[in-house]
């Protein structure tokens, strides 16, 4: 989305998009189907990896390549229509369009060799417990932060600032195309970029981001299992809030997580000393449903 609304002055509303096989443009999209297409792609992607089961196994090496393929093709749009002042004077892409799809080739054998098989789940029920003695109450909390998610929400906040305020000096442009998503995805990654973990009588909280916002919790009742398991971003399809075949994940960095499952779903969140908080949940589940 950001090359062809960065470098829009180069030329005019619409874009060549196809050549043909003499590499003369003949086909063309307004600027506007340029930066959303392929965006639209990319959604429908990341879409069908999450959620489409069949897709998992291959889902690193796919979005790896197409994330590729898609930047390439951009880049090479962008560089044919610059500085001509119409679509069908766009230089030819051949060289461009040979790069792109050999980049991606080798993307997608990085992508296979990265992604890995995910480790099975433990068996339910595994799970160490804590000794509480009676009359006693145990609170355990932990906190994990990732300073590269921080830097990558700043990042994506300051294009979107700097995207408002050059909108705000020329109202014609539709900088609202680069502000929206910069902006989306700063609030995103900053809400991933730490969280709060807390174990106490009525459950487990987690709270998200620096704000502590929001907050999912499960109560200690509903909790079947708690165990400490080590994860890493490989296994789970990278950092922040991920979907994968080991259920739901919050990865903030590679090692030690705490694992639950409670309405037949996983859940982990990275923090440290993760064992003594599966001991207490345990504990305190047990005491709430009776299980020995």
């Amino acid at each position: 989305m950001v090359l062809p609304l960065t470098a829009r002055r180069g030329f005019e509303d619409r874009l060549a998009t196809h050549w043909n096989a003499f590499g003369d443009p003949d086909g063309s999209l307004p600027l506007w189907a340029v930066v959303l297409v392929p965006a639209a792609i990319w959604i429908a992607l990341v879409v069908s990896a999450v959620f489409w089961r069949a897709a998992r196994r291959w889902r690193g090496a796919v979005l790896v390549s197409c994330g590729v393929l898609l930047a390439g093709e951009q880049a090479s749009i962008v560089r044919a229509n610059l500085h001509h002042a119409q679509w069908r004077d766009a230089d030819s892409v051949t060289v461009g369009a040979v790069a792109t799809v050999l980049a991606a080739a080798a993307a997608a054998v990085v992508g296979v060799l990265a992604s890995g098989r995910p480790a099975s789940p433990a068996a339910p029920g595994e799970g160490s417990r804590m000794d509480i003695p009676a009359g006693e109450r145990r609170v355990w909390l932990a906190r994990t932060e990732n300073p590269w998610l921080y830097a990558l929400a700043a990042v994506a906040g300051v294009v979107a600032l700097a995207a408002l305020l050059v909108g705000l000096g020329d109202p014609a442009r539709p900088m609202w195309l680069l502000i929206a998503p910069f902006a989306f995805v700063s609030t995103a990654v900053l809400a991933c970029s730490s969280v709060r973990v807390r174990v106490a009588e009525r459950g487990l909280d987690v709270a998200f981001g620096p704000l502590g916002w929001p907050v999912r919790h499960w109560d200690a009742a509903d909790i079947e299992w708690a165990r400490a398991e080590h994860r890493t971003p490989t296994q789970v399809g990278g950092w922040g809030y991920r979907l994968s075949g080991l259920g739901t994940t919050v990865m903030l960095r590679s090692g030690e997580c705490l694992v639950i499952r409670a309405g037949g779903k996983d859940f982990a969140v990275s923090v440290d000393d993760a064992e003594r908080a599966a001991a207490l949940l345990n504990s305190l589940a047990g005491a709430h449903t009776g299980r020995a």
